[in-house]
């Protein structure tokens, strides 16, 4: 059975970046493969909608995997995700638990439109509990105002669509300025593809120089690396990989 399990808010302002929700995330992934339950994807992270009106500690931002596991073991990941989401999160924080069976949904398309909703406007817990409840997915909030709710929906609405989110973790492909082939650059990460900001995919022999961070993002269901021109001409183009700040303008705008 393929599950999605999101979640969000589980931090606050004093901690962020040592234990926020990306870390959450992963040991969650971590039990479900360790307890015997199922396998895990990489994490990818959604950005959110960034407003005054919306409480966030830094970027406003949902983690959410995917998981292979046997029927028989989904509350028990509903059970494992919430208890640790209430012993670890901080004791400020608003933390939501979002967990998604893609088969079992009528409509995925509205909870793809939630997620893309909450990149654009402000939404409040009863938008996403509503829908919840119309799609039968496990929702539930684990301290403080449970506002994590909303991120976690639309993190799950988000993971599943495709098309947005950039993967958690950084690729170890070489110094920053190595030139690899598009090939190479595939099969060093472990990924599906180079596309460029404009959306092309790269030839297997196109001239890559790796930045100094190379991250992956989720588009068109695939793990693909962005990249920019470095150099063009009369000869084939040069790419570089994109740097996180990139990646992060290119998640809050939309792809």
């Amino acid at each position: 059975m393929r599950i999605l399990v999101s979640i969000d808010d589980t931090d606050n302002f004093t901690t962020k970046g040592i234990k926020g929700t990306g870390d959450l995330a992963k040991n969650i992934a971590r039990a479900i493969k360790s307890n015997g339950w199922g396998d895990s994807s990489r994490i990818t992270r959604h950005q959110l909608l960034l407003h005054e009106d919306i409480p966030y500690t830094s970027h406003n931002s949902s983690m959410c995997f995917e998981a292979e596991i046997d029927p028989q073991y989904l509350q028990a990941v509903i059970d494992f995700s919430a208890r640790h989401l209430e012993t670890e999160s901080e004791p400020e924080a608003d933390p939501g638990l979002c967990v998604v069976v893609p088969n079992r949904l009528v409509d995925p398309a509205r909870l793809v439109n939630f997620g893309y909703r909450a990149k654009r406007e402000v939404l409040d817990k009863n938008d996403a509990y509503v829908l919840a409840s119309e799609l039968g997915i496990h929702l539930s909030e684990h301290g403080g105002t449970g506002q994590g709710v909303i991120g976690a929906m639309a993190g799950a609405g988000l993971r599943l669509g495709g098309n947005d989110g950039s993967f958690k973790d950084k690729h170890k492909v070489g110094e920053p300025g190595t030139i690899l082939t598009a090939a190479e650059l595939c099969a060093l990460a472990g990924v599906d593809g180079i596309r460029s900001l404009g959306g092309a995919l790269l030839g297997e022999e196109a001239t890559v120089v790796v930045g100094n961070m190379v991250k992956s993002i989720l588009s068109e269901g695939q793990a693909v690396i962005p990249v920019q021109p470095l150099k063009t001409g009369e000869q084939a183009p040069v790419w570089q990989t994109c740097s996180k700040q990139q990646i992060h303008l290119l998640q809050r705008i939309g792809q």
